[in-house]
C-alpha cells in the first residue's frame, strides 16, 4: 500500500440519543469518538448528485475520507473535516480495512441546502 499523505484533521463523532426531559421525545447529540486525528480527504468528482425534495434543493458533496486504523468506527456516526470552516459530513460507506490494519478508509457526504426559487 502506498504512504498516504495525511494533511488534514477531522474529528469522528457518534450520535447519543437521550429522552427530552420536558417532552421525552429523543434527542440527538454528537459526541467526539476520535478528536482531531490525521487525515487524507479526497472531494469525488461533481456530477448531477442534485435533488429536490418538498421544494428544497439539496445538494450531496461526496468525499473519500482515509484515517490509520481505528476500531470501533461504523457507518452511523459522522465526520467532521476541520479547516477554515468545519464540514460536517455523514457517512455513507464504510469503514473499509486498508492493508493489515494500516488504515481505513470511510465514504462520506456533505448536504447543502437551499430553497428553490
Amino acid at each position: 500500500m502506498r504512504a498516504a499523505s495525511y494533511d488534514r484533521r477531522v474529528t469522528i463523532e457518534q450520535k447519543t440519543v437521550t429522552p427530552d426531559p420536558d417532552y421525552g421525545t429523543p434527542a440527538i447529540t454528537w459526541t467526539p469518538f476520535a478528536t482531531r486525528i490525521a487525515a487524507q480527504v479526497q472531494d469525488t468528482l461533481p456530477s448531477k448528485s442534485e435533488s429536490v425534495q418538498q421544494g428544497i434543493r439539496i445538494a450531496a458533496k461526496p468525499a473519500r475520507v482515509r484515517i490509520r486504523y481505528l476500531s470501533g468506527v461504523s457507518s452511523d456516526m459522522r465526520v467532521v473535516v476541520h479547516g477554515l470552516t468545519d464540514r460536517v459530513m455523514q457517512i455513507t460507506g464504510g469503514p473499509a480495512e486498508l492493508g493489515r490494519r494500516e488504515g481505513i478508509e470511510i465514504v462520506c457526504e456533505e448536504y447543502s441546502t437551499q430553497g428553490n426559487p
